[in-house]
């Protein structure tokens, strides 16, 4: 698509255009998508967040809570080792239903608590620093590097965040940037 003469292109996404460094970088483009995440869902009421959407079959909200489990499985249990509840009783179904019992700003605050966690263990580690053994990965030869997780956690929000742009649209017509 060709623009108009005289108009600026847009603004890129993600951290700014003067990073080249390969760790900030990715660290940058993992914190906008999970600024968009809460961008997308911004809006929205209580009924809207939980409403499981058309044919995806997931709510937002469950969205949400899904990411947080994604974060905690990757960079607690896997990266850190940590001894804790890596899926929620219920399986894949009660990871990405919400109990109607259960606030949604609990869930905001669950899933904003896992963020800040990971964001805490990856600033205190090298990008080639390798998983601890014990939680996620009971081997060497199975413990990726921390630059393997930070980019699975990178294309799992890319691709879900393109997916709450398609939820977003059939509940309320908002498009995505």
């Amino acid at each position: 698509m060709q623009r108009p003469s005289g108009q600026a292109p847009a603004p890129l996404d993600g951290p700014g255009v003067g990073v080249s460094d390969p760790g900030e970088l990715l660290r940058g483009y993992l914190d906008w998508y999970r600024e968009a995440l809460m961008r997308k869902v911004s809006g929205l009421d209580d009924a809207q967040l939980r409403a499981p959407v058309g044919p995806l079959g997931w709510s937002p909200l469950g969205l949400v809570q899904h990411l947080g489990w994604v974060e905690r499985r990757w960079m607690r249990w896997g990266f850190a080792a940590e001894d804790l509840v890596a899926y929620p009783a219920g399986g894949d179904e009660a990871e990405w239903s919400v109990p109607a019992d259960k606030p949604t700003a609990e869930v905001m605050a669950a899933y904003r608590a896992e963020v800040s966690r990971s964001n805490s263990l990856a600033a205190r580690a090298g990008l080639s620093d390798r998983a601890r053994l014990g939680g996620r990965f009971q081997t060497s030869d199975q413990a990726p590097a921390l630059v393997r997780i930070l980019f699975h956690l990178l294309q799992e929000y890319a691709r879900h965040v393109g997916q709450l742009d398609v939820a977003r649209e059939l509940i309320d017509g908002v498009t995505g940037e």
